[in-house]
Order: C-alpha cells, then structure tokens, then sequence
C-alpha cells in the first residue's frame, strides 16, 4: 500500500476514534452530571478535532477491507457502570490523540502540536471527572462497611451490595501478603460491578496495585501525604481519628474523609477506649469534611449515633456477623435515611 494513503487511513480512523469517544463522555457531563462547563470543553475538543478531518482524509477510508473492524474484546462488549463506561472511552480518545500526534508530525506538524495539547486537556478532565464521581459518591455514603476476615468474604460483602452498600473498605491483618493482594483485587472488582467505593486498609501498595478507590489510614501509618503522592490527586484518603487533637491534625492534612471513634467499645479495636457519643456530637459541630462514626456500632445503637449529629456510619459485625447481610444492608440504611 502506498505509504502517504497509509498515513491518511490511520488519521482518519483516529479522527473517528477520538471525536466519538469525546461525545460519549459529553453526552454524560451534559445529561447525566447536567455540567455545563464540562460539556463544552468537551464540545469544544471535538470540534477543535474535526477542523483537521478534511475531507481528503476521508476519502482514504476503505471500511470493507479495514481488518480492524472484525476485531473485538469481551470487556468492550458490556460496561459494569458509568464509571467504566467513561473510563474505557477517556482511554480510547488518549490513545487516538497519541497516534494523532505521532502520525500528524509526518503529514501537518501543526496537527501533531494540535492533538498533543488536546490529549492533555483529556487528561485534566479526566482527573476531574474521576475525582468528583468517587466524592461525591463518598458524600452519599450513608453506610461503609469495614470488613473482618471470614471464609466467606466475597459472598457476604456481594450481599450486603446487593442490599445496597455503596463503600467498602478491606481490613485484613492476618494473612500473607500474595493472598491479601489477590483479595484485594477480587474484591474491587466485586464492588465496581455493583458501582461501589472500594477502599482499602492501610496498604498503600495493594490499594495501588488493585487500582482502588482509595486508602484508610490509621494514626501510625505513612503520612497522608505521602499516601497523596503515591496514589495521586483522584484517588480518596480516610484516617482514623479518636479524640479532638486527633482530628485537627488529621484535618489538617486533608484527608477526604475521617473515622470518628470507637463510639462504642468493640472486639475490632480491643485497645481503644470507646469515645463515646460526646465525640460524635464534637464532629457533627466541628468537622468540615465528611466523616463516619464507627466502633460497636449496630442495629440496636445506630439511632443513639444518629440523634448525636452522625449521618454516617461505618460497621463491621452488624454485617460480617449478621445471618443475612442483604438484609441487615437494607435494615440499616433505612435507619440512617430516616429524615
């Protein structure tokens, strides 16, 4: 094949590629998230994209005989979420700008320069995008399970997402660190299909390693941020935090979330003086980012925790325990929506 028909072929198909996938994500930001300011910096790409599909490079499309059009992936033929559906057509539309920019060098240079600097505005709003969805996602979190080790962890956490959970976090202190990554990993992929947060306790390696949402850390370990440095800006940092010196300090690291407790004395923290109410009441009046109480918390309590100023709970044995995890899921969050 001629070489300069080649070229041609490959920035159309790109061209193609890279305008579909933005109006994808711009059907989201206009409808689905109504943000006017997001929609026309994505309009505006597309149309930036389209003054260079001329129709000379049109002309050079041979769909028929295109080889790549019989191709095809199981994952791209289902998306779990709106999240991965975003995702897959952020990643589409940086690749096409890449070979964009790399093609375009050899047939305009100034389309090469064009398509790079595009691909880095993809890049800001993709960072933006991820990072709204899972805050705003934690923010409507009424209830965060913690979870405890158990033999059949997968089935009760699939429960209690089935019963509506939206946030989970993965404590596991007990077992090497291959199986922890490998549960680790299967359960962000548990959570994701049912469009869940899925945080993981301590390890910032396997909260990495497993692309999860995000990190909880406790007063001892690594500084949030180092955590901030590691995982980046998009990805959602908790510590834990038991009395009011600690949370000014926590705050003060900006943390996206914090524990407040134990509330109540618990097995989970045998070391930890409960906190009790009084400090629930301390963080309803005085912290100004979202925070959950946690620590013996359960059916029988929840409402004591909430009368105190707390609208968002964090558990373990109500569930991890609990015969039926659906169930106590949907028991619980009837309780914390109750107006």
């Amino acid at each position: 094949m001629d070489k300069n028909l080649a070229i041609s072929r490959i920035l159309d198909a790109n061209l193609d590629r890279a305008r579909e996938g933005l109006r994808v994500v711009e059907e989201w930001c206009r409808l689905g998230l109504e943000n006017s300011n997001w929609a026309e910096n994505c309009k505006q790409m597309r149309q930036e994209i389209a003054h260079w599909h001329t129709s000379e490079l049109r002309m050079s499309r041979d769909t028929p005989n295109d080889p790549g059009v019989q191709l095809s992936h199981p994952q791209e033929e289902k998306r779990e979420s709106i999240n991965q559906l975003l995702q897959a057509n952020l990643c589409r539309v940086q690749e096409a700008l890449r070979v964009l920019e790399e093609y375009g060098k050899l047939y305009d240079p100034k389309m090469g320069s064009a398509c790079k600097k595009i691909r880095y505005q993809v890049y800001t709003l993709e960072s933006e995008l991820l990072q709204t969805d899972r805050y705003q996602k934690l923010k409507r979190a009424s209830l965060y399970l913690v979870t405890s080790s158990t033999e059949n962890l997968l089935a009760i956490v699939e429960s209690a997402l089935q019963g509506g959970l939206t946030l989970v976090q993965y404590r596991e202190k007990k077992i090497d660190d291959i199986m922890r990554f490998n549960m680790a990993q299967k359960l962000c992929e548990l959570c994701h299909k049912y469009d869940a947060l899925f945080i993981v306790n301590d390890r910032v390696d396997i909260a990495l390693g497993v692309d999860a949402d995000g990190i909880h850390l406790g007063q001892q370990d690594i500084p949030i941020a180092l955590a901030r440095r590691i995982l980046g800006p998009n990805k959602i940092i908790g510590c834990s935090t038991t009395n009011p010196q600690e949370m000014e300090k926590a705050i003060a690291e900006k943390p996206d979330y914090i524990g407040v407790g134990p509330v109540y004395a618990t097995p989970t923290k045998p070391d930890k003086k409960a906190a009790g109410l009084d400090y629930v009441k301390y963080a309803a009046e005085t912290s100004p980012i979202p925070w959950f109480a946690i620590g013996g918390i359960d059916d029988n309590n929840v409402t004591e925790v909430m009368a105190s100023g707390g609208t968002q709970v964090a558990l373990v044995r109500a569930i991890m325990e609990a015969a039926n995890p659906k169930i106590a899921t949907q028991e619980l969050l009837k309780k914390l929506t109750v107006k």
